[in-house]
C-alpha cells in the first residue's frame, strides 16, 4: 500500500521527496523489529540483518518499478550523454532514499542506544581487520568501555583495502541486480546501515553529534553509494531487457552497451570516492 504513495515517475519529478519515504521506510523497520523481535531470544540476536529486511521489503516495489522505468527509457535515448542525463534523475532519487536511510538508521541507533551489532562487525572488519576481537569488544556499548577509534592504516595502503572492498560490494551489487532484478537494494540497504553503525560509533551515541556524525561519513559516502547504485541501475537494466527483448535484437545490444558504460562510470566514481575517503574526510574530522 506504501508504495502507491510515491511511484518512479513522480521520484523523477521531485527526487528530494525520497529522502522522507527513507526516512519513514528506515524508521518503520527498526521500530517493527524492536517492537516484534526484541523479546525474542533467537531473532533478537539478529535484529541489524532484521531491521535491512523490512527495509527491503519496503523498497522493492518501488526500486523494481524505477529500474523498469529506466530500461524504458534507455532504449528510446541516444548518444551517451543523453543516456547519462536521463538516468540521473533516478540515481538523484536513490540517494536521496538512501541518505533517509543513513539519517533514520543513525537516529533510532541513537536514541534507543540499541546499534546494529552485526553492522558494527562488520565496520570492524573494514577498519581493524588485525585486531577485530578488540575492536569489537571497544565499539559495541554493552562491553562498557569507551569508544575510539585506534590503530588505523593510512596512506596507500588503506587506499588499496578500501577501494578493494568497495569493488567487492560493487560486483555483489551487480550480481544481486542482474538475478534478482531489484534485489540490489539489500545491498544498498545494508550499506546504510553499516554507514549508522559507523555515525554511532563516531557521536558515542549522542544525539546531539548526529549531523556531524551524518556528515563525516556522507563526504565520500554519498560518491560510493552513487558508484552502486549506477551498478545496480546497468545490472537490472540488462536483466529486464534480456527478458524483454531477445538476445539479438538492437535493443537490447543497445541497453547492454550503455550499462557497460555506467559500470565503468561507476568504478571511476569508486576510485574518487576512495582518495576522499583516505586524504580528506580524516583531515576534515
Amino acid at each position: 500500500m506504501l508504495e502507491m504513495f510515491w511511484n518512479p515517475r513522480k521520484a523523477e519529478r521531485r527526487p528530494w521527496e525520497m529522502f522522507f519515504v527513507g526516512l519513514l521506510y528506515g524508521s518503520l523497520s527498526l521500530l517493527i523489529v524492536r517492537w516484534i523481535f526484541s523479546q525474542d531470544p533467537v531473532l533478537s540476536k539478529y535484529s541489524g540483518l532484521m531491521i535491512v529486511l523490512f527495509a527491503v521489503m519496503f523498497t522493492m516495489p518501488f526500486m523494481y518499478f524505477a529500474i523498469r522505468l529506466e530500461e524504458e527509457e534507455d532504449a528510446r535515448m541516444k548518444g551517451f550523454f543523453n543516456v547519462m542525463k536521463g538516468h540521473a534523475k533516478m540515481l538523484s532519487a536513490f540517494m536521496w532514499l538512501f541518505l533517509g536511510f543513513v539519517v533514520a538508521f543513525s537516529f533510532w541507533s541513537i536514541v534507543l542506544q540499541s546499534p546494529f551489532e552485526a553492522q558494527i562487525k562488520t565496520y570492524c572488519v573494514i577498519n581493524r581487520p588485525s585486531n577485530f576481537e578488540g575492536c569489537v569488544n571497544e565499539y559495541l556499548p554493552q562491553q562498557g568501555q569507551a569508544i575510539r577509534e585506534t590503530g588505523r592504516i593510512t596512506g596507500g595502503e588503506r587506499f588499496l583495502e578500501i577501494f578493494s572492498n568497495n569493488v567487492y560490494v560493487m560486483i555483489f551489487t551487480l550480481v544481486f541486480s542482474l538475478v534478482f532484478g531489484a534485489g540490489a537494494i539489500f545491498i544498498l540497504a545494508w550499506n546504510a546501515s553499516v554507514i549508522a553503525a559507523a555515525v554511532g560509533i563516531f557521536t558515542k551515541y549522542d544525539l546531539k553529534m548526529l549531523p556531524v556524525g551524518v556528515a563525516r561519513f556522507m563526504i565520500h559516502g554519498i560518491p560510493e553509494i552513487a558508484a552502486y547504485f549506477v551498478v545496480a541501475t546497468a545490472g537490472g537494466m540488462i536483466g529486464i531487457a534480456a527478458i524483454r527483448h531477445k538476445f539479438r535484437s538492437e535493443k537490447f545490444w543497445k541497453v547492454l552497451q550503455d550499462s557497460v558504460s555506467l559500470i565503468i562510470i561507476a568504478i571511476i566514481i569508486l576510485v574518487i570516492a576512495g582518495l576522499i575517503e583516505v586524504y580528506i574526510t580524516p583531515n576534515l574530522f
